[in-house]
Order: C-alpha cells, then sequence, then structure tokens
C-alpha cells in the first residue's frame, strides 16, 4: 500500500474526530505569547470552532493521531473490526501541521485525540510528545486539549497535564452496564479511577509550593468527559443522574452529550435510527439548569411519566409547567433563585432585573426589553401594572406559549 500524503492524512483524520464533540475551549486562560517570546494566543479570533465563556472564538485543529484501533467498540467508527480507510499521524506532522496552520491565522489551538495503537501507554506518549514539543521546542502558547486514555500510566497523565490546558477522559456510556455490553473491552472503573487521579493531581498542582510560593501550571482548563446517548436504552433523567454524580464526584467542567450516529456493518445491539438532535439539544439545557440555575437533579424530570425530556419545549418551561403553583413571580420583589426558575430568562438578564429595580420598579414592557420575547414570561411573573390573573392555571397554556414562539422564530 503507497505511503498517504500529509493532506490525505488530515482528510481522513479530521473527519474521524467530528464524533468527538468534547473540544470546547471554556475554562482556558488568556495568554499572550509577546509574555513567552514564543508564538500563539488564545485572545484572537479565527476560523470558528468553539467559544470560550466569555464570547472569544478559539479557533481549533481537531484530530485524531490514527484511528487505527485495538479496541472493537460496537458504536465506534474506528472499531477494530471497522472497514474504514485507516491513517496515521507522526509526530512531527502534527507538530508541524499545527504551526503552520497557526501561521496561516487558520487555528489558535490544537484538539488531540487518537485511537488506541498497540497499547494505552505507546498512544499516550505519543501524543503528550506533541504536546511537548509545541511547548517547548516551538514555544507555542496556544490553546491544546488531549483526550487522554485512562489506561495509560499516572505518569504519562501528569505530563499531558504540564503541558495541556484541558484535559478529558470518556466515560463512553451513561451507564457501566451500557459500557460493558457495547464497548466490554474498556472497564467502567479504571475510567473513573483515571478521573479521580486526575482530580486529585489538579487539586495538588494548585496549592502553591513551599519553595516558590506560586502555584504550578496543571491543566488549568480542568477535565471534562463525553457520553454517547441513544446506543442504550437509558432514559434522560438516567443520563441527568450520571452528569450530576460526574460533577458532583470528579468536579468536571463540562460533561458533553453526543447523540449516536449509526455506522455501517453495526452490531444488532445497536438501534438503526440515531436519537433526533433535539434531545441533545434538550440534554445540555438540562445540563445548564443544574450547572447555572440552582436546579437539582432529579427535580428536572420530578413528575415526568417516562424520564424522558419534552423535545418540544425546553426543560425549565416544562418543569414550570409542572409546578404552577410555584407562579406567578414577582419581578420587583423575588429574589434570584426564584426569577431564575422564570422560564425565558437567563441568568444576564436575571442580573440586570436586579440591578434595574434597585433605581425603579419594572413593567412587563422593561423586561421585555431586558430579553428576547416575552411570550415565554407572561403567564409566570408579576410586574408593575401586569399580573397574569388565571392565565397561569390555564390547561391550554402549553399550546399557547408553543404557538406564540414557533410565530416569533418566523420572523
Amino acid at each position: 500500500m503507497s505511503a498517504l500524503l500529509v493532506r490525505e492524512k488530515l482528510a481522513i483524520l479530521s473527519d474521524a474526530a467530528k464524533y468527538d464533540a468534547s473540544c470546547a475551549s471554556s475554562g482556558a486562560a488568556k495568554k499572550d505569547s509577546l509574555k513567552s517570546g514564543g508564538i500563539g494566543s488564545t485572545e484572537g479570533m479565527g476560523i470558528c470552532h468553539s467559544y470560550a465563556p466569555d464570547g472569544r472564538c478559539i479557533s481549533l485543529l481537531k484530530i485524531l493521531l490514527t484511528n487505527f484501533c485495538i479496541y472493537d467498540c460496537s458504536y465506534c467508527i474506528n472499531r477494530s473490526s471497522s472497514n474504514v480507510r485507516r491513517a496515521r499521524f507522526g509526530i512531527d506532522e502534527v507538530v508541524k501541521l499545527t504551526m503552520d496552520f497557526y501561521r496561516r491565522n487558520y487555528i489558535e489551538g490544537l484538539f488531540l485525540s487518537s485511537g488506541v495503537i498497540r497499547s494505552p501507554d505507546e498512544t499516550m506518549g505519543e501524543m503528550v510528545e506533541v504536546a511537548r514539543r509545541l511547548r517547548l521546542e516551538e514555544k507555542f502558547s496556544g490553546y491544546i486539549h488531549l483526550k487522554t486514555i485512562p489506561e495509560s500510566s499516572a505518569e504519562l497523565i501528569e505530563k499531558a497535564g504540564l503541558y495541556a490546558d484541558r484535559l478529558s477522559i470518556n466515560v463512553e456510556l451513561p451507564t457501566d452496564e451500557g459500557v460493558k455490553k457495547l464497548a466490554p473491552e474498556k472497564r467502567p472503573e479504571t475510567i473513573r479511577l483515571s478521573m479521580a487521579n486526575l482530580r486529585r493531581k489538579m487539586e495538588e498542582k494548585a496549592e502553591p509550593t513551599l519553595r516558590t510560593k506560586k502555584r504550578e501550571r496543571f491543566a488549568p482548563g480542568g477535565q471534562s468527559t463525553q457520553m454517547i446517548i441513544g446506543a442504550d436504552k437509558t432514559t434522560d433523567d438516567g443520563i441527568l443522574h450520571a452528569s450530576a454524580r460526574l460533577y458532583g464526584s470528579y468536579h468536571l467542567r463540562r460533561v458533553y452529550y453526543s447523540a449516536f450516529s449509526p455506522i455501517p456493518d453495526s452490531s444488532s445491539s445497536l438501534p438503526l435510527r440515531k436519537p433526533p438532535l433535539m434531545r441533545e439539544h434538550r440534554l445540555y439545557q438540562a445540563d445548564w439548569l443544574m450547572r447555572f440555575y440552582g436546579f437539582s437533579q432529579p427535580e428536572i424530570l420530578a413528575g415526568s411519566s417516562d424520564g424522558m425530556l419534552d423535545l418540544a419545549i425546553d426543560p425549565k418551561l416544562a418543569w414550570a409547567l409542572r409546578n404552577r403553583g410555584r407562579f406567578p413571580v414577582d419581578v420587583n420583589r423575588a429574589d434570584r433563585e426564584a426569577l431564575l426558575r422564570v422560564p425565558g430568562l437567563g441568568t444576564k438578564v436575571v442580573a440586570k432585573i436586579l440591578e434595574t429595580r434597585r433605581y425603579r420598579r419594572l413593567r412587563l414592557e422593561d423586561v421585555g426589553r431586558l430579553c428576547h420575547s416575552i411570550a415565554k414570561l407572561r403567564p409566570f411573573i408579576i410586574a408593575e401594572g401586569w399580573s397574569p390573573g388565571a392565565l397561569t392555571d390555564k390547561a391550554a397554556l402549553r399550546g399557547k406559549i408553543v404557538q406564540s414562539c414557533e410565530q416569533l422564530a418566523l420572523f
């Protein structure tokens, strides 16, 4: 077989990386190469791949080191038994690609994952060497995210944290039963142990040293994970339960949800159709409720008959409709926690409401100017000169709100 050109490898291995959703760069600190005398920055704008929480666009070269793999996970297009075109980058090739793409202003960082070749340690060692050369030899100060391999040694993971901004370890599926059934060569307990060790190392490095009184740099963007949804029969409630446990146990920055995509020659144990993408979107919204809106995991779907999120409306509105006794909320008197429960009010809008009402009482139109639409808000709030009356308790309220939102979407 003739050797592949770098361009051909790039086409294969960037396409193979598209199934990994956990490449957002949220949590990365701003860095400027002027301070290090090197090259690279996470402050500029470029080709948009992901956005940081403060709105910065972080463009990433997102590739696999290789799509060869010794594992045969049923849901993975790159499993050992899959009939796909294979390729493998050398360390020098990845370093050169990253630097060449940066100099052309195509990217600001690198997201590097890989199939497992020969052994976890060998694969992880090559990925760490890519990051080391970029940092120390090329003086690259841009963003680096490495997808770590749970079975690799603690020494390699520690080295990865010295050079990468973020590390991530995929839990693969929401339940241990799902992993054992669809990825029998992987062990959920090993994945959790790796995540726990990484958390412990981050906490250790966060403490100032006795000699320098400074904190050592170690994966400042934290760790994240990804789980595939729709490959097994786990309900949305079960998925959110798994996410809440991961956030609480390992202090993850993000849990990413990737909708299962059917693959050629797949196992009969896998579904024939992919789940609706709206399910993935609703899970992200529910995840946001847990992380930023003060919702506990059990209450998001409390009262649901099947443990599944409503695809037609967002999780906060669905919760509000099931808990109408907590509404309407007075925007001029309610505390922050109560306002965050109101459908249509985000964290920024709530902050503006709290600031504005220090100087004057808010009317319905004032609230409407602070947010995108008041279609969701009307039945759930009291404002100066406005009360929803019996509207909050109407049986047809759900349909009325959905119809109003659909009409607004046309414009």
